[in-house]
């Protein structure tokens, strides 16, 4: 779906949601205006929620403090179960991690582990740019890592990602982020599935789904559904930092075949759950209208950045996640320092995917004091 496309299709004043509606919920959440100053920079750069996680899921952190002095292992036995009936899976369907990060770094701990067993080469394919994780804990295991450029539409070739695992002699790590990391471009399962559910002994994917609570586009399914199918060869890892609010808790998990969640759980650390992020993950869960409100203040947020993107006439990709990949006019590190000047923390450059930045999305509230500043700047001829 291109943007102009999403943008008709996905009208939240027709769905009832007004802009001042929104910005006053994100003032009352936040109990305070907005100030954006040296103390108080607008930080849009690393795809944190800004309207905090919700009110249950405070409630809940409180009313376990008392027990705080326990091991957190009835907390995340429950959590795991939830999860499980989430996807109507059982427990053993689902591992727990410190983030989705520590089952990233477990699973591919696993497959190095698994193909040293074996005597096989091991190798990890990964699009390029994406995020990076699984490259930073492929590196320090020897793992030969090969990244594939996205083609100039910024979608995945994964043609050349396909015919890479074939060609070698070994095992292969696939890795997926989907909706992917800068980009926030989703890759539609048609074409995802062609090539995953070729089954092969030789081949592992990790479909990274952080974002995928955010996603509205149609032509996004879960791979989660090919794990439901009895597949053998995948794990999918998914976040309670997005959606949820929950980032600083450090509460993430995947959901595989139970053999292959069994030998994940060998490299996971144990008790890697802390108690309140347990309990406020499980509230977050059944917090039906927080969701919802999130996902509505987001969609909102992006709506707000894509009209001003259009009335300057900046191209962007179109975003199915909590940030927007746009691109500047001149050089990406002096454009992030003038924002940094202006005090608002914008995100990097992704090499190889030049002149393009990657946009947090705030609360609408202060999505539109970003707008605002990006206006000032095309006065200035800066982008």
């Amino acid at each position: 779906m291109d943007r102009r496309s999403f943008l008709k299709s996905s009208s939240l004043i027709a769905g009832g949601l007004a802009l001042n509606s929104v910005i006053n919920q994100a003032v009352a959440q936040n109990k305070s205006p907005l100030i954006i100053d040296e103390k108080h920079p607008l930080l849009l750069n690393f795809n944190e929620n800004s309207l905090g996680m919700s009110a249950n899921a405070k409630q809940a952190i409180i009313a376990a403090l008392p027990g705080s002095f326990r091991y957190p292992d009835d907390a995340r036995s429950e959590l795991i179960t939830h999860l499980g009936e989430l996807y109507r899976l059982s427990d053993k369907h689902v591992t727990i991690g410190n983030g989705s990060s520590e089952t990233i770094q477990a699973t591919v701990a696993m497959l190095a582990n698994k193909a040293r067993k074996n005597n096989l080469k091991i190798q990890l394919v990964t699009p390029d740019p994406t995020f990076n994780y699984a490259e930073l804990y492929s590196l320090p295991l020897g793992i030969e890592i090969t990244k594939v450029p996205l083609k100039s539409d910024l979608s995945f070739d994964l043609d050349k990602m396909e015919q890479l695992a074939n060609d070698f002699n070994g095992l292969t790590i696939i890795y997926i982020c989907n909706p992917n990391n800068p980009t926030a471009m989703v890759t539609p399962h048609s074409q995802l599935n062609k090539w995953m559910t070729k089954v092969s002994d030789k081949q592992f994917f990790i479909v990274d789904e952080a974002y995928a609570e955010l996603v509205e586009d149609p032509n996004f399914v879960s791979a989660i559904e090919l794990v439901k199918q009895g597949q053998n060869n995948l794990i999918v890892t998914r976040t309670f930092s997005k959606i949820f609010a929950l980032a600083g808790l450090r509460v993430g998990y995947g959901i595989a075949s139970p053999d292959v969640i069994a030998t994940v759980d060998e490299f996971v650390s144990i008790d890697n759950t802390n108690t309140a992020g347990a309990i406020a993950a499980i509230a977050s869960l059944n917090d039906k209208p927080f969701i919802a409100y999130s996902l509505k203040s987001n969609n909102l947020s992006r709506k707000i950045v894509e009209k001003a993107l259009d009335e300057l006439n900046l191209e962007y990709a179109p975003s199915q996640a909590n940030f927007i990949f746009h691109k500047v006019k001149g050089d990406v590190k002096t454009y992030k320092q003038r924002m940094a000047d202006a005090h608002i923390m914008v995100g990097r450059e992704f090499p190889p995917a030049v002149g393009w930045n990657r946009l947090t999305l705030g609360t609408p509230e202060e999505m539109e004091q970003f707008v605002v500043v990006l206006k000032q700047f095309r006065e200035k001829g800066w982008v």
